[in-house]
């Protein structure tokens, strides 16, 4: 647009009317309403001539203004966001970063697994068609007692015992010092590896005769008593010994031994050319000694070898006829890796080899133990004896990846050796490649590494599978199983130890020991509910559990609350945790974070599970925890939080309802109410609950609070808490209208939230309806819906991923999205919104909105934005010539705005695509270019 022709025009003409002097009867566009029927509308024709004078037809008519300027400032106030309402904020919400961390939590907590079909009346013993598995040794280390480590176990241990890279620099250590302090995660074979370096060293050494070589110590005692032991000879242990140790750091009141304990235990084993391995867990207690001169690391036992081992040797039990495996051309592959991944090698070179009778083949083809028995290591090694507890950073295979079997072996159990069946072996090893790759089961196990005693199950079900002893049924049942025994495990007990006697070395305990014993079960249950958000934000709201807890477990007491024994590190290992860099939304924005995950997908489900159905006096402090989350003004906290309660809820509807839902649903404050509304969603989206949910929203919405009626709206929202979208709609216009609109702007916000569904067209339908409605609210409704559809980006109110149509233009307007990407509804969109602009009470906020629209067509860089969007609206908007003389006024108003000037080429450019060719005027054109 020319400034000359410009100039040559008037300066500022006043903004085009709306269509007042239209007939109520005549049909509006669109089949909508273009004005209103009460305040809006015009005088009759049929009406009687007015008698007053002059004067009083002023009055009159001036009285008419103002009445229509209170109309319309009681419409605006209605188009407000009626999520700013607490305590009087008035600056814009994060809807869009809301959406996203309801979608993130969605997708770690709906995996559509069925924890429940897990036969967990006995979980000390895991039975499957004939695989019988105890799991009695994982509990507790406190069930250890002092004794020696039998003949068979060590001369298992010599042959099926999978080393962890840095093994020999480990045997180095334990030599050279005659003391290891072995520190790693539980479950990831520490005491069999321990186990295995004592063997080793102890056949070479002053005790290789000695039957009884390699004892373990009592946990209770700890290093002082032990160094006391070995120094006086008492006990009858002859020289030559190895000792493994692993006190109980966790119990409240135990100190750590220092340095001077550990030099001592040191120099009495050297006196007696003995060893000692000390087994730690990662944490701030264990820390200082595994920094110290004795300290190592155990890296995680590499289980993807130990379920080839495991399987390998399960199927040459069955079928007699063991074969040399794992070399280039065995049955594993072309690439010398057996069924499981393992890497081929062969015995230790260099000074970590074996003679022939204690020889270990990695490939599982040389040596095998048939006669063991199936009882798991309780630290997850075959050894039969370590931790209770199996977390920490095992990895199932070097690429990460879960255990998986390969193309699916149908519903019915695998063929073994039989006569209608060729039974070799490997035969069997193929199919059971190709089983681990199976994406069903591996969807099942839902872990992305397995830890030794989840191998060794693992490999039990895939053998029993191929020798038609576990049905295909079973074998996903055993799968899901995994995590769930997880979860049993670091819950079980875990305040156990608050009752036991204090420790008998004569030192005083210097802090309680509740905070400690509590935070990483706190952890675990934080990073459930909050995965995928910040580890900041995590660890926050695990020290807050922390305190519920501990208050619940002694509410006599103040816990103690230590600031500087955090571990990152060691929480990640404790809970089986991953970080990972990704996105973290910040006031609308958009910045680099730290987040952190479970390593698998069905851990979070099975944490929960086991929570809230095995541990009932846990529910109160939890309860309390997630109201205060549900307080927290960052959306990637309250909004996983009330996914994880609308889960929670799923598992005891009525406690979920009586203590977190209708509570929060009643709170004066919308940041509760949408997390009620949240939940209650979470919940619908179960078949076996959404009966019960929709009743709920149906008798709030129409005998509820206000407080409920608000929540019921934002419930059906989500279109998930109605019969159907009809019914959603007609529940919403109930809401909306009631009690002269006073929740109309929460009815209109989900009215919108809706058209991002399937059913839009029945939305855009039911909106005309509304227009044409005898009553003033229900088009109050239709308008302030069709104005904040224009004002709504399309992130703030969709549930889809990117790589959708409408996923794709997440910072788009939501109506300009539509036009874009659904065409057949254009000519829909453009006459509700003509009908707001030719409504005289709508008229100034839907030109505010329509100036919005057309400053997104480009962003400040030049680049093109919702330009498609546009291109397929405004020829539809503006096709009489009183819409056209419209936005030519609107156009030259942007162009003279003193704060953001509308650029001449883009109001060109606009001008362009809202009127073809054909239609301009010689006028327009001078003006238009």
């Amino acid at each position: 647009m020319a400034d000359e022709a410009v100039a040559a025009r008037p300066a500022e003409p006043a903004a085009p009317k709306a269509k007042e002097a239209r007939s109520p009867e005549a049909p509006p566009r669109g089949g909508g309403r273009g004005d209103d029927r009460a305040k809006d509308a015009p005088e009759r024709a049929d009406a009687p001539e007015p008698t007053d004078t002059s004067d009083s037809a002023d009055d009159e008519a001036g009285e008419r203004e103002k009445e229509r300027e209170r109309a319309a400032d009681r419409f605006k106030d209605r188009t407000r966001d009626p999520l700013t309402e607490e305590e009087g904020e008035e600056g814009p919400t994060d809807a869009a970063a809301a959406a996203r961390a309801r979608r993130e939590g969605q997708k770690l907590l709906s995996s559509n697994r069925d924890l429940i079909g897990f036969d967990r009346s006995d979980i000390g013993q895991v039975h499957i068609g004939d695989i019988n598995v105890r799991l009695d040794a994982l509990r507790s280390g406190l069930l250890m007692r002092d004794g020696p480590v039998p003949a068979e176990e060590l001369l298992r241990i010599r042959r099926t015992h999978i080393e962890p890279d840095g093994y020999v620099r480990l045997r180095r250590a334990l030599e050279a010092r005659r003391l290891l302090v072995l520190g790693g995660a539980p479950g990831t074979g520490r005491a069999s590896t321990a186990l295995a370096l004592l063997e080793e060293v102890t056949r070479a050494g002053e005790g290789r005769e000695n039957s009884e070589r390699v004892r373990r110590a009592d946990p209770a005692r700890g290093v002082r008593e032990l160094a006391t032991q070995v120094a006086g000879g008492t006990g009858g242990h002859p020289r030559g010994t190895g000792y493994l140790l692993e006190p109980a750091l966790d119990r409240p009141g135990t100190l750590p031994p220092d340095g001077m304990d550990l030099d001592q235990l040191a120099s009495a084993l050297a006196e007696q050319g003995s060893y000692a391995v000390v087994v730690v867990s990662v944490g701030s207690a264990a820390n200082p000694l595994l920094a110290g001169r004795y300290g190592a690391i155990c890296p995680p036992a590499p289980t993807r070898e130990l379920v080839a081992v495991r399987l390998r040797q399960r199927l040459e039990e069955e079928h007699g006829d063991p074969v040399g495996g794992g070399g280039a051309g065995g049955p594993g592959g072309g690439d010398g890796r057996g069924p499981g991944g393992g890497d081929g090698r062969g015995p230790r070179d260099g000074d970590g080899s074996r003679d022939a009778g204690g020889g270990r083949d990695r490939n599982g083809g040389a040596h095998r133990d048939r006669g063991r028995d199936e009882h798991a290591d309780r630290d997850g090694g075959p050894d039969g004896g370590g931790d209770g507890r199996r977390d920490g950073d095992g990895g199932r295979g070097r690429d990460g990846r879960a255990g998986r079997d390969g193309g699916r072996s149908g519903d019915r159990p695998g063929r073994g050796a039989g006569p209608d069946g060729d039974g070799s072996l490997s035969l069997l090893l193929e199919r059971a490649a190709e089983l681990r790759e199976d994406p069903e089961v591996t969807e099942a196990v839902g872990l992305d590494d397995l830890r030794p005693a989840e191998a060794e199950l693992f490999a039990s079900l895939l053998a029993g599978h191929l020798r038609g002893t576990v049905s295909r049924a079973e074998l996903l049942s055993g799968c899901r199983g995994l995590a769930a025994v997880q979860a049993y495990e670091w819950f079980a007990g875990v305040d156990r130890a608050l009752a036991a006697p204090p420790p008998g070395d004569g030192r005083t305990p210097v802090r309680s020991g509740t905070a400690a014993l509590f935070h990483p079960v706190a952890f675990r249950i934080a990073l459930a509910v909050l995965g995928g958000a910040s580890h900041s934000a995590v660890s926050a709201a695990a020290h807050l559990l922390t305190w519920e807890l501990s208050v619940q477990s002694d509410p006599d007491s103040t816990p103690a609350r230590p600031l500087f024994c955090d571990d990152p590190e060691a929480d990640l290992a404790l809970s089986r945790a991953r970080p990972a860099d990704g996105v973290v939304d910040v006031a609308g924005s958009e910045v680099t974070g730290r987040l952190i995950f479970y390593r698998g997908s069905a851990l979070p489900a099975a944490v929960l599970a086991e929570l809230w159905d095995r541990h009932f006096p846990v529910r109160a402090p939890v309860v309390r925890w997630l109201r205060l989350l549900a307080d927290d003004p960052r959306p990637q906290v309250s909004m996983r939080a009330a996914v994880a309660a609308g889960e929670l809820s799923v598992r005891d509807f009525e406690h979920g309802y009586a203590e977190l839902i209708r509570p929060l649903a009643e709170a004066p404050t919308p940041r509760r109410r949408v997390f009620a509304a949240t939940a209650l969603d979470q919940a619908a989206g179960h078949a076996s609950h959404r009966r019960a949910v929709r009743k709920v929203v149906d008798n709030w919405s129409l005998h509820g609070t206000p407080a409920q009626r608000w929540t019921a709206a934002m419930a059906l929202g989500y279109g998930r808490c109605a019969d159907s979208m009809d019914d959603t709609l007609d529940t919403l216009a109930e809401i909306g209208v009631r009690d002269d609109g006073e929740q109309l702007a929460v009815a209109s916000l989900n009215v919108v939230r809706l058209l991002t569904l399937p059913e839009c067209a029945t939305v855009l339908r039911r909106l005309a309806a509304w227009t044409g409605h005898r009553r003033e609210e229900y088009q109050d409704l239709a308008l302030v819906s069709i104005v904040r559809l224009a004002l709504t980006d399309v992130d703030e109110v969709l549930d889809d991923e990117p790589g959708t149509p409408l996923g794709d233009r997440g910072d788009w307007p939501l109506l300009l999205a539509l036009a874009a990407t659904r065409p057949e509804l254009t000519g829909k969109l453009a006459d509700l919104f003509w009908t707001a602009l030719n409504t005289a009470r709508s008229r100034d906020v839907a030109l505010d909105a329509l100036e919005t629209l057309l400053r997104s067509a480009s962003r400040k860089d030049g680049r093109a934005w919702t330009r498609e969007g546009l291109a397929a609206l405004l020829p539809a908007l503006t096709a009489e010539e009183q819409d056209r003389r419209r936005l030519d006024w609107l156009l030259r108003r942007m162009m003279r705005d003193q704060d953001r000037p509308l650029a001449e080429e883009r109001a060109r450019a606009l001008w362009r695509l809202a009127v073809p060719a054909r239609q301009r005027r010689s006028e327009e054109e001078e003006s238009h270019g």
